[in-house]
């Protein structure tokens, strides 16, 4: 047997305290498992053009509802029409990243370089 490890392991470390942190481990992964079902399931709605556009995303980047003003519709300037569709869904995209970056931070305290 190699000098230094004897039957008890690795130097001497008990088996008490990576015990601890593989159930520490396992608690994060069910804890973000959770999270992240919660987030999909979470909608994001976001407006322009002064609201006359409206639209509603889901944790999975789908569009789940578009709304359009009546008054937005004017058929000599269809572009700003499409401006403001993709402006409202590109908000409400960039709040579902946000509030999934924000909550995997709070879920991992800090550990970012990790996840």
């Amino acid at each position: 047997m190699a000098k230094g490890f004897g039957s008890r392991g690795m130097g001497g470390m008990g088996g008490g305290m990576n015990m601890n942190m593989l159930k520490q481990a396992q608690k994060m992964q069910q804890d973000m498992l959770k999270m992240q079902q919660e987030l999909q399931e979470k909608e994001y709605t976001a407006s322009a053009g002064g609201g006359v556009v409206s639209a509603v995303v889901n944790g999975q980047h789908e569009l789940k509802n578009l709304t359009i003003d009546p008054e937005a519709v004017d058929p000599e300037d269809v572009e700003m029409l499409q401006d403001m569709i993709v402006a409202a869904v590109n908000e409400a995209m960039r709040s579902a990243d946000s509030d999934a970056s924000a909550s995997m931070q709070k879920l991992t305290g800090g550990l970012g370089g990790l996840f």
